[in-house]
């Protein structure tokens, strides 16, 4: 069986190629490097002695280097929305996000969703299936070395809940922070979560400090956020809150603080307030987002006076506050528009066949 390259990290990959050569460690730390950092693999590259050109090719023989093939790119001024389609026919979307401080990539953790949040495109599909590490990792890859843009930050918020998935999510954590490979800092990299307080504990003992976790609070209130997050059902917001509470504790950790703008839900001077009262003693970033539109829509973003209000009032209160603008909603590339309800035909047709 072929190493995935995709799958590990720098060690990890050379001990599984040395030991199945029985040879070959240092060579394999440099083919990886040569990989992650180049886009490339070449047998006659200086690095590699005459003498080991054998083992090296050996080496290559042994690796699955396969990329999912890229089936669809739809573009808006600078931001870029593809998809990669994997085996079995189902792919991911990926975003490319021009900032004002480099790029940001906006990956998906699985196909579909199952948490079912009512304003999100993603949770329409229903969970078709986790992602591996590799069909994680290689979405930045292919960013990277088939994009050519110089990625600064990575976003788990494509589709998916990353928390569902933990294990994959954070093996490939570890393989985009390997300072061997693609080589990010773990500040650069964001989890979202819609709130699932178990494996947020679990998050709080496992992961690097320095990750940033994002968490979807979106309502102040039980009755609200429960109308419009199932999760909320399951753990509710003094549960999340706990959970907060706790992960705070780190000097070194703090919770952005995601809300959906979404008219006459949740867009009042009085959600703001109860809001700020239920973020009170967190170390937390308010980041707003107005609702954009879906394939059938229930709601609808409110108004910009609406919007600034509220940014407004929670800036009163005490709270670094961002009111983030919408890029992409013509190719339904923006926060809460991905996922494709199509997919599901076409898995059910693949099943069957």
């Amino acid at each position: 069986m072929l190493i995935s390259i995709f799958s590990h990290t720098a060690k990890e990959y050379a001990e599984l190629v040395s030991t199945k050569l029985g040879r070959g460690y240092s060579h394999a730390l440099k083919l990886y490097t040569d990989w992650f950092q180049r886009g490339m693999v070449n047998p006659e590259a200086s690095w590699i002695e005459p003498q080991a050109r054998a083992l090296v090719q050996e080496m290559i023989l042994a690796t699955d280097f396969s990329l999912p093939l890229k089936s669809e790119e739809k573009k808006a001024g600078d931001l870029i929305k593809f998809l990669l389609r994997f085996g079995d026919g189902l792919e991911s979307e990926s975003v490319l996000i021009p900032m004002q401080f480099g790029t940001t990539l906006c990956i998906s953790s699985q196909v579909g969703c199952r948490m079912g949040c009512s304003f999100c495109e993603t949770g329409k599909m229903g969970l078709l299936r986790n992602l591996s590490e590799a069909e994680i990792v290689s979405q930045v890859f292919c960013a990277r070395h088939i994009y050519g843009k110089p990625v600064r930050n990575i976003v788990f918020m494509g589709m998916g809940e990353p928390l569902d998935n933990f294990d994959a999510v954070m093996q490939a954590v570890k393989i985009l922070t390997c300072s061997s490979g693609l080589a990010f800092g773990p500040s650069r990299i964001t989890i979202s979560t819609s709130g699932v307080v178990d494996h947020m504990y679990r998050f709080m003992q496992e992961a690097d400090p320095a990750l940033n976790l994002a968490v979807s609070v979106n309502a102040p209130s039980d009755e609200i956020r429960s109308k419009i997050m199932p999760v909320n059902k399951k753990w509710n917001m003094a549960d999340l809150k706990e959970c907060m509470e706790e992960y705070c504790k780190h000097p070194r950790r703090q919770i952005l603080a995601e809300y959906v703008l979404i008219e006459g839900v949740n867009d009042s001077l009085s959600c703001a307030d109860l809001l700020a009262e239920y973020l009170q003693d967190l170390r937390v970033k308010v980041n707003l987002i107005p609702y954009n539109s879906q394939s059938r829509d229930r709601f609808s973003a409110p108004a910009l006076e609406v919007r600034e209000a509220f940014l407004s009032r929670m800036r009163e209160k005490g709270y670094q506050t961002l009111l983030r603008g919408s890029k992409g909603q013509n190719i339904m590339a923006a926060c809460g528009q991905l996922g494709n309800k199509e997919q599901r035909k076409k898995l059910l047709k693949l099943g069957s066949s």
